[in-house]
């Protein structure tokens, strides 16, 4: 149970941490509209797609991106201005301990790591689709990064098909190709040009096509120059597709999912796919350890007062920061295995939270 000193400590971190939140969603936003004030213009977006479906998508998207820099902010703020008050050393005068005086922060950190894991999995990716699905249509109309010459994939473990071109804008394959194995041999080839999409689920529409099937020394050759057949396999034009920051408006079901069927398929790529999926389980930790970075640095009375805390803590952000965006880096050119690369950060500022919880006033 929280006692009323416990209680002062989580009103304070709530209302600066909410505050902190509310401040830099307002510098975002007004930041965002500024780059993209002319796109809205030139295009046919409403009012109400910007007002009501584009920002409040992008608040939620931006704060949860930046949850742990609040964090830290948030503490260090509320904490030095209760040491610069010696509130804290009379604290420690009563016989409170450093180790209780953590008791009330890691209840609160805990809460908000809680509120951004459900976020992070589930409700963000939710809104991003919303967000996402306004910049594609109609600011950035160029970021499908998806593979559409070349294309190699596995439909099943043992089926291979090869595209040589892909047009996105009929759906249609050049130089279709399926090869179906068993026991290692090949055992079934189909050619066909083109492959047209016929539409859900998965039907397709093959023209001047060629199929041999082979039985040990018996080959059968069916020729189809001129005619067509429909058929369905495990192939959809959302398998050519691949936006830019396509993970993060998935679900974490949904990002599970797509990345067993890469894998499955054998196409590769899922590098920023397991990145993310990560990430969203090692950000809430990050909460926790900013937060006690943040109250070792913040508890103790220096003569610089709350803008030498807020300097150490900013620096410490940008630190924190600078070493993710490096160990994804590396985790993306499989430098470092990607789960690694994403929990990195957070062995490294956990070691030195534990050494400064460790040196702290008492």
């Amino acid at each position: 149970m929280l006692n009323i000193f416990d209680k002062y400590i989580a009103s304070k971190f709530f209302k600066t941490f909410f505050f902190v939140v509310l401040i830099f969603a307002m510098i975002a936003s007004v930041i965002d509209f500024s780059e993209k004030v002319e796109k809205f213009i030139e295009t046919d977006i409403t009012r109400y797609q910007i007002m009501f479906e584009y920002y409040p998508n992008f608040v939620i998207y931006i704060s949860g991106l930046l949850w742990p820099l609040f964090t830290l902010i948030a503490v260090i703020f509320f904490t030095s201005r209760m040491a610069f008050n010696s509130e804290i050393i009379s604290v420690f005068n009563a016989g409170i301990s450093f180790q209780r005086l953590l008791k009330p922060y890691l209840v609160v950190a805990t809460v908000l790591a809680i509120m951004q894991f459900a976020g992070n999995h589930y409700f963000i990716p939710q809104g991003n689709k919303k967000r996402l699905s306004i910049e594609r249509q109609f600011i950035w109309q160029n970021n499908d990064k998806g593979k559409t010459t070349n294309v190699h994939m596995f439909l099943e473990p043992n089926t291979k098909i090869y595209v040589n071109s892909y047009n996105k804008r009929d759906s249609s394959a050049r130089n279709f190709m399926m090869e179906h194995y068993e026991d290692g041999k090949l055992v079934y080839l189909l050619k066909a040009n083109p492959a047209e999409w016929l539409g859900p689920p998965n039907n397709w529409r093959l023209k001047n096509y060629t199929i041999r099937t082979f039985n040990e020394m018996d080959e059968s050759l069916t020729l189809g120059s001129g005619k067509q057949i429909d058929t369905t396999f495990n192939l959809t034009p959302d398998d050519f597709v691949d936006f830019l920051n396509q993970q993060s408006e998935m679900t974490t079901p949904e990002l599970t999912a797509y990345i067993d069927d890469r894998v499955t398929r054998g196409t590769g790529g899922t590098e920023k796919y397991e990145i993310e999926l990560y990430r969203r389980t090692a950000e809430p930790f990050t909460i926790l350890i900013l937060t006690l970075i943040g109250v070792a640095i913040a508890a103790r009375k220096v003569r610089g007062g709350i803008g030498l805390h807020l300097a150490i803590g900013v620096a410490v952000g940008a630190m924190y920061i600078l070493l993710s965006r490096f160990a994804i880096v590396f985790a993306t050119g499989q430098v470092l295995p990607p789960m690694l690369g994403i929990w990195f950060p957070n062995i490294v500022f956990g070691i030195i939270a534990g050494y400064l919880v460790a040196n702290a006033q008492k």
